[in-house]
């Protein structure tokens, strides 16, 4: 069963609390950075951790759950901001289609098992099911901005 994101809301935002500083200092994960994108109506800067899917020198950022307000803040501008340890770079996002994103999603359920409550399709499943449930995800694909 597929968890909707209001349940998690407190919990969410204590892991947050939590993982924001660690992000910042340059502690957490190797692929765990802060998302910083601009508003698509009021241009004021949001903020929220994220773990990105790496494979090589491609990088994916993906949201276990599509309407996410940055979602809809990303494919407005086109961009968004990835910040870590002090360091931040300018990524432009283009979201991929279902083809490309259940291999992405397959890996970012694998190596994020926070988010699994958001999966119909479980880590060991094959691609074909993440192609599946693609449409209920977002997935971007980023490059150099």
């Amino acid at each position: 069963m597929v968890t909707t994101p209001e349940r998690f809301r407190s919990a969410r935002r204590l892991l947050n609390a939590l993982v924001v500083p660690l992000i910042r200092a340059g502690l957490a994960g190797p692929h765990m950075v802060m998302l910083t994108v601009e508003g698509r109506s009021t241009g004021r800067r949001y903020s929220t951790p994220v773990k990105l899917v790496v494979d090589g020198d491609k990088r994916w950022l993906v949201a276990p759950v599509k309407s996410r307000s940055w979602v809809k803040n990303a494919r407005a501008a086109g961009w968004v901001e990835l910040s870590r340890a002090g360091k931040s770079e300018r990524a432009l996002v283009t979201e991929v289609d279902a083809g490309e994103a259940g291999p992405v999603l397959r890996s970012y359920l694998q190596g994020n098992g926070v988010t699994r409550s958001f999966f119909e399709a479980k880590p060991g499943d094959p691609v074909e099911a993440f192609v599946q449930e693609a449409h209920l995800h977002a997935v971007f694909r980023l490059s150099s901005g």
